[in-house]
């Protein structure tokens, strides 16, 4: 005598393994995935910082004549900190990241803190500038290059900012 066909159903448990890999892929591969787009969204982020951190310290050891209390006067210098920003290179190079393509989106803005008596902006360096000691920064905001935008992670209207700023030490 046979057993009842239900109760061979039940027990049986050949298939379980390959149940669960089916319904647990699907989140496995989401999460996978996300960490891969997230840990190319942390090394874009640092790479724009220290661009604009090393353009930041390349425009603080120009000359103050390059400057005014708002921004820098001599254009050579100013594409030259554009430039070191985006590539790394004063003039032409490879943009560290692939949306970074030209230098309008790298901003190069300058700003004079008055001297006051017994300070550092009327001693040292700055004791000669009228205007006391000029700070520059040296911003941006690109797109953010999806890693995985082809695979469906919607990553349109994300971007990558960052800002530095330095005093200026003038040659």
């Amino acid at each position: 005598m046979g057993r009842h066909p239900s109760l061979t159903f039940r027990a049986c448990r050949s298939g379980a393994a390959a149940a669960e890999m089916a319904l647990i892929l699907p989140m496995l591969l989401a999460i996978m995935f996300g960490g891969f787009e997230a840990g190319a969204y942390l090394w874009t982020e640092h790479k724009v910082i220290k661009g604009v951190r090393d353009g930041a310290r390349f425009a603080a050891r120009q000359s103050f004549t390059a400057y005014s209390c708002s921004q820098i006067t001599d254009a050579t210098v100013l594409g030259q900190v554009q430039n070191l920003t985006r590539t790394g290179e004063l003039s032409g190079g490879t943009p560290k990241v692939s949306t970074w393509d030209n230098n309008s989106q790298v901003t190069v803005t300058a700003a004079c803190q008055a001297p006051v008596t017994d300070e550092y902006t009327s001693s040292g360096v700055y004791a000669t500038e009228a205007n006391g000691a000029i700070h520059v920064t040296v911003s941006s905001t690109i797109a953010y290059p999806s890693l995985f935008g082809t695979l469906g992670f919607n990553t349109s209207g994300a971007v990558v900012s960052a800002s530095a700023n330095a005093a200026v030490m003038g040659i």
